[in-house]
């Protein structure tokens, strides 16, 4: 059986890794017990976890916001609400990234991030050098600065509070994060297409519409003199 992320154990218990790390408590994690899960949401969350955008998300979280319950709720909030969301020490948690391998999700967690730091300069490396002799100043200077013009960021983790649950706040402040980070998002965007419309219209002055003169707008009946 092929390796899924999001699934570890806590002793003999089977979890689900919703945040591999809590903001602020790196060594801590939350989950939530699939068994406890009645198959109103048990079955949707495993699809979840076992879909392509399960499995392509840095944490859980992220895929089990966009998805629902059989009865239409969204399961990352029926989670919180009913108080399945747990804080657990990673250290406590194994994880098996490939057959008869195990490890503890905080060393995982360590790799991981060692090799997406890796990543993300191997691809700025890549960038400039397919660019070599034929540089568009403006995109070198964006990979220069690292700008984040028209890319997506990862949505803003829930912390959680001093008990095992989510805190309403936490969450509320999580949906306002991704709420600004998809505005900062589409904003991008428009900019990133007005400069191509514009760059468009440089290169090709002859394809812009002309402007259509306004219509003249009738005169009045001159007033037939008698003699």
């Amino acid at each position: 059986m092929s390796f899924l992320r999001h699934i570890g154990k806590h002793g003999d218990r089977k979890v689900a890794i919703v945040f591999r790390e809590v903001p602020g408590e790196p060594h801590m994690c939350l989950v939530v017990y699939t068994e406890l899960l009645n198959q109103n949401m048990h079955d949707p969350l495993i699809r979840c976890i076992e879909s392509d955008i399960g499995q392509n998300s840095e944490n859980l979280a992220d895929a089990l916001n966009r998805t629902h319950t059989r009865d239409g709720n969204i399961i990352l909030q029926k989670l919180h609400a009913e108080g399945m969301l747990k804080k657990v020490q990673c250290e406590q948690i194994i994880m098996t990234p490939a057959p008869n391998v195990r490890i503890k999700l905080h060393e995982l967690n360590k790799i991981l991030d060692e090799m997406k730091q890796g990543e993300e300069a191997t691809r700025r490396l890549a960038e400039m050098d397919k660019q070599l002799g034929m540089q568009d100043p403006t995109q070198v200077a964006r990979m220069m600065r690292g700008t984040k013009d028209a890319r997506v960021e990862p949505i803003a983790p829930i912390a959680a509070s001093t008990g095992d649950a989510l805190g309403d706040a936490q969450l509320a402040n999580t949906f306002r994060a991704q709420a600004e980070r998809m505005q900062r998002e589409a904003n991008g965007l428009m900019a990133e297409a007005t400069r191509l419309l514009n760059e468009a219209a440089a290169l090709t002055p002859s394809a812009a519409p002309a402007e259509t003169a306004a219509p003249k707008r009738p005169g009045r009946p001159k007033k037939s003199v008698t003699a």
